[in-house]
């Protein structure tokens, strides 16, 4: 193995954990929700999101491959109100937006395991066990063993999809009526939708926080041109995920007449009955079982990032040391979730909804977070992203701004 290839190696990881992260809700639930109420016509949007909001992922991973830092402590060097800025965006954001990843996983758990319990303390079952595994420290040996299985449920959607496009889109139900996207219910579901495609821009930061992690374990801090290549993978894997599974539920449920459920059980199953239905029912567990194991590392990987970030803004805006700001962060972002899941029983698209919004209407200010650091006085030289990169965020910031507006515009006239 020569030594650029051994270097890439030790630097990979971030990125692949980015992915596994954002091949969550935002994939399993909004995408192919979008292909089932609207067949294709909602393609462009997601490619649009991924496009327009990868300049903003994309610094948080070029200001740590300049300083070997997370670009959370860049928000501080350039004023410690972007810093207050951010940490009020995390607080609002965090219990629902974990909130939403575990009732979805815990709806497939649900589906999986057959036993009747309501969703939400299927969902205090995982938050228990994640907060478990992040405080033994035994996460990295897990997440190793679940980007196994993210790849079964990756070669599964390939596999469906392509299934499906060889058998044809059926023929629409009788007084089968397409769902209207140029109303009030359409533009709201389109924001929510881009809210988390791939995923919420304030999360950005969390690749830093990986890398720096990465760093200490390797011992080797990798040049700007493999700290994007790693960061570029995972992107470019997601966006692409998100087309299969829109392209899933458009040739498998468009037009069939069935809703997809509000509980989260049965939606689960409904999920999972587009892969048998397109794969063969000896495939039920394996789908069942790999995309169970997608959401689980998708719950552990957001507690995790969250406790991560948290732990460094309080450091950074306190100067503090005290390494248990973590696990005391897990612990309230896991209890503060609970509460929330126990307000929407029932009510999983009200929910992913909610935070996905939420999330959409704060990104134009975790966008330009990003875009005022990145090219602050800190960045000099090679680390200064291209011209045509800058454009792109330039664009970027409109694009989010734009649709935040509709979307008040929307709510006042409601």
């Amino acid at each position: 193995m020569n030594t650029q290839l051994r270097n890439f190696l030790k630097t990979l990881g971030p990125g692949i954990v980015f992915a596994g992260m954002c091949i969550g809700v935002s994939h399993l639930v909004q995408s192919t929700r979008a292909g089932a109420d609207y067949g294709f016509t909602l393609l462009i949007a997601v490619i649009a999101a991924n496009l327009f909001k990868y300049p903003f992922f994309e610094f948080s991973s070029r200001y740590t491959g300049a300083t070997g830092r997370s670009i959370i402590d860049g928000y501080a060097k350039v004023g410690k109100w972007i810093l207050w800025i951010y940490g009020i965006i995390t607080i609002i954001t965090m219990f629902i937006v974990t909130a939403a990843v575990s009732f979805v996983a815990a709806g497939l758990l649900s589906n999986l395991m057959g036993l009747d319990l309501t969703t939400n303390w299927w969902a205090a079952m995982i938050l228990g066990v994640c907060v478990i595994i992040l405080a033994s420290g035994k996460y990295g040996a897990l997440d190793g063993l679940l980007k196994a299985v993210s790849v079964v449920l990756l070669l599964s959607t390939i596999t469906a999809v392509v299934a499906a496009f060889i058998k044809g889109r059926p023929a629409p139900v009788d007084q089968f009526i397409p769902k209207e996207l140029m109303n009030a219910e359409g533009l709201i579901f389109l924001i929510a939708l881009m809210g988390w495609m791939p995923t919420a821009v304030d999360m950005s930061t969390w690749t830093g926080l990986w890398a720096e992690a990465r760093i200490k374990q390797t011992g080797y801090k990798p040049t700007l041109k493999e700290t994007l290549l790693d960061f570029n993978i995972g992107y470019v894997i997601t966006a692409i995920l998100a087309v299969v599974f829109l392209s899933l539920g458009a040739l498998v449920m468009y037009g069939s007449g069935i809703e997809l459920s509000n509980s989260a059980s049965a939606f689960a199953g409904q999920l999972i009955g587009m892969y048998t239905g397109a794969i063969g029912p000896w495939s039920y567990f394996v789908i069942a079982i790999a995309a169970f194991s997608t959401m689980f590392s998708t719950t552990i990987t957001v507690l995790d990032g969250y406790g991560r970030s948290m732990e460094r803004i309080v450091q950074v805006l306190f100067e503090g040391k005290k390494k248990a700001l973590y696990f005391f962060w897990v612990i309230i972002i896991a209890v503060g979730a609970f509460l929330v899941i126990s307000q929407f029983l029932n009510n999983l698209k009200s929910l992913v909804d909610l935070a996905t919004v939420v999330s959409f209407i704060i990104a134009p200010l975790a966008a330009f977070l990003n875009y005022k650091v990145i090219f602050s006085k800190d960045i000099t030289g090679e680390f200064v992203p291209p011209k045509w990169l800058k454009w792109l965020a330039v664009a970027g910031l409109i694009f989010l701004i734009g649709f935040t507006l509709i979307y008040f515009y929307i709510l006042a006239g409601k």
